[in-house]
């Protein structure tokens, strides 16, 4: 018998009026797991990617900093270890994810962040807020890419940088079946193991599929407004840091 709690993946995630439904409750459900799954999946890499977001974030002291799906905090806490005079936000949509980062916060001991929990496609932040905007594996997640790219070049200053380090697609046909075919089965074996449900990582690959990917989030945040738009690719074009800037203002 179905579980009545679950909702169908494949139905959910390609739907943009039903996706975010579906990436609230699977975040509910992995966020005390977050950080030992997205380790096992990367090798131990993904800390690796994300110090490399943080490098290319070109980060001053006086920044102020919005770290969106900042899920239990690494790359908050990384940007924050930059920041003196500034301020440095995380924002997450799952309130689990927030708990966790606010602990880490107090065991850490470190000062000049605040943690909430909200819809990074709807925040109430005014425009020109922040000089630097980060996400780490949230672009894919969300229902609408270009609703999300909107709202980052609204809160942005003129000359801020937004920086995505996200899941990619490699180039090369025979690699990117071999790596959608793994996170598809470890994805799927974790979840079993760890939830109870297969779908709960194998997620990852399916919305990938989906996902327009390095280059489809480029030409994407070029309609935006943003310019010197790019991305840098790791691991054979398996994970990518797209970035971009919102124009100086003239």
């Amino acid at each position: 018998m179905a579980n009545p709690g679950r909702l169908n993946m494949k139905e959910f995630i390609n739907s943009k009026e039903k996706k975010q439904l579906y990436v609230n409750q699977m975040f509910s459900k992995i966020a005390p797991r977050y950080d030992l799954v997205t380790a096992l999946l990367s090798y131990g890499q993904d800390r690796r990617w994300k110090k490399k977001l943080v490098q290319w974030t070109d980060v001053q002291p006086h920044h102020t900093i919005l770290d969106l799906a900042c899920g239990t905090g690494d790359i908050t806490f990384m940007l924050a270890k930059m920041v003196s005079t500034g301020r440095v936000v995380g924002v997450d949509i799952t309130p689990g994810m927030i708990e966790i980062a606010s602990r880490k916060k107090q065991q850490l001991g470190i000062n000049g962040i605040e943690f909430e929990v909200g819809d990074i496609t709807r925040l109430e932040f005014h425009a020109n807020t922040f000089d630097r905007i980060t996400v780490g594996y949230g672009v894919r997640n969300v229902p609408d890419i270009a609703c999300l790219l909107s709202e980052v070049f609204r809160m942005l200053k003129p000359g801020g940088r937004f920086l995505s380090l996200d899941f990619a697609k490699p180039v090369n046909p025979f690699y990117c079946r071999a790596y959608l075919g793994y996170l598809t089965v470890m994805g799927s074996l974790l979840g079993w193991v760890m939830h109870g449900d297969p779908d709960v990582y194998r997620y990852i690959s399916e919305s990938l599929k989906l996902y327009p990917a390095q280059h489809g989030v480029q030409i994407l945040m070029d309609k935006a407004g943003f310019e010197d738009t790019g991305y840098l690719v790791f691991g054979g074009g398996i994970i990518a840091i797209n970035y971009g800037r919102k124009p100086s203002a003239p």
